[in-house]
């Protein structure tokens, strides 16, 4: 019996041990369709471990494996043929004030890690529209929110703990590990299972929101960076007709219970009257985040949709591209040139940004970027036809697609998008040599 057998044999006999106190015992009641229900997983065999030893046990158990969050990837980035680990049993929450972070288990969706350590007087400096998603899903993909001075989640990231291949358990932080913790952080699943990780915390801050409709582009060609950095965060929605954004978010913070008068106009928009959906007046925006100028907890105003709501419109696929801020305004005009073949599909455009930062794997990777984000209608075939002309225009301003989203941009192009990409190769070598983690998706898209 070779090495890697005896591994595996012996994390055989300590899954049964596992299983029979059903502490990690497979389990039947998880979707095998993502959240959205237009991706459908390939297996049906999926582990939810509550323990770093289970995670281990699990891995060991089977010969490929995936890590699975809250399943809200709209390509094959989770998927597997083999087995998959939810990690929604690890949601364990330990605040430490004096170092100002708090160590969270990666299956903690955003949202109830927000209110745990708003209760304790402290926030996350950011948060994606969707409070649903996975802390270690959402840091996996460099999954962000917006803001012209606010990176993405990920680089709150000061430890990750993971599970690798071979079933031990790596911790590698931003002061100890310089040289590999940039590769680590935004890894895509590729090291290992993610148990916990450390985040950077900030005394919690009240936001106000604000809605104004019908921002002409034009204004865009000068103020672009001007009116993105108007608040904390903002963010455009446009279905792409008629020269305009159809609304723009604006997300103040406010300071010691400071009142804001909202003015009528902005950039030549107008202040809305009532609460509205992104998608547009015709969609009921009940779940949506409140507007209007009320101030509320940062964790109730920096997403765009409520916790305890279904977000979105439910039923869609979601495409996303990140070109570089200075390009900003000719990759919008450059899209906008695709308008009618576009908008028969859209549900709706976002455009937000996302200061830069320095991992490896990062969308924002050493770019201050502005991210064109498309919710379609589950209409695949189409999107899929449409896809190559959208990249095709953005060509110019070499875009990186979100890793869990769905593009159609070849390996190569990818490769030549990611100056790091040959050392995560490496990294990821180190810690899964024979590629357990590599599912299709991985092979075709990052791999060597």
């Amino acid at each position: 019996m070779d090495r890697r057998d005896f591994i595996r044999a012996t994390a055989a006999v300590a899954a049964t041990s596992m299983l029979n106190n059903s502490t990690f015992a497979e389990i039947t009641n998880v979707p095998r369709e993502n959240w959205s229900g237009t991706y459908h997983f390939h297996t049906n065999k999926v582990f939810q471990p509550r323990t770093a030893a289970d995670v281990a046990a699990a891995i060991g158990s089977v010969k490929e494996v995936r890590a699975l969050g809250t399943r809200h990837s709209f390509n094959g980035i989770a998927d597997s043929t083999s087995a998959q680990i939810s990690t929604l049993g690890l949601k364990d929450v330990q605040v430490n004030a004096a170092e100002h972070t708090v160590k969270a288990g990666g299956g903690i969706r955003l949202g109830e890690l927000a209110e745990i350590i708003d209760k304790q007087g402290w926030a996350l400096h950011n948060l994606p529209s969707l409070p649903h998603i996975s802390l270690a899903g959402c840091i996996s993909t460099a999954t962000h929110g917006s803001g012209v001075k606010n990176g993405n989640i990920s680089t709150a990231i000061r430890e990750v703990e993971f599970v690798s291949a071979d079933g031990k358990l790596h911790t590698l932080s931003r002061a100890k590990d310089a040289d590999t913790f940039p590769g680590a952080v935004v890894a895509l699943g590729a090291l290992g299972v993610i148990t916990n990780l450390t985040v950077d915390l900030h005394p919690r801050f009240d936001v106000a929101q604000s809605v104004y409709e019908n921002l002409s582009f034009d204004q865009l060609q000068h103020n672009l960076v001007d009116i993105m950095g108007a608040a904390y965060s903002v963010s455009l929605f446009t279905h792409w007709q008629n020269n305009r954004a159809d609304q723009v978010w604006i997300k103040r913070r406010v300071e010691n219970g400071e009142n804001h008068q909202l003015p009528e106009m902005f950039y030549g928009a107008t202040l809305a009257k009532k609460k509205l959906h992104p998608a547009g007046p015709q969609m009921d925006a009940t779940g949506c985040t409140e507007q209007g100028g009320s101030i509320g907890p940062w964790y109730e105003r920096l997403p765009h949709f409520k916790l305890a709501f279904t977000p979105s419109s439910g039923h869609e696929i979601q495409t996303e591209y990140f070109v570089p801020l200075e390009h900003g305004y000719e990759a919008i005009r450059a899209v906008e040139t695709l308008r009618d073949r576009i908008t028969p599909h859209l549900i709706v455009t976002e455009v937000r940004t996302i200061a830069a930062d320095d991992l490896w794997m990062s969308m924002a990777y050493q770019r201050p970027s502005l991210a064109i984000h498309f919710t379609w209608k589950p209409e695949e075939a189409a999107i899929l036809d449409v896809l190559p002309a959208i990249e095709a225009k953005l060509a110019p301003f070499h875009p990186r697609p979100h890793w869990a989203k769905v593009f159609t941009l070849p390996k190569q192009e990818i490769t030549a998008r990611y100056p790091r990409l040959n050392d995560f190769r490496t990294l990821v070598k180190k810690y899964d040599p024979n590629g357990e983690f590599a599912n299709d998706f991985m092979k075709k898209s990052v791999l060597a």
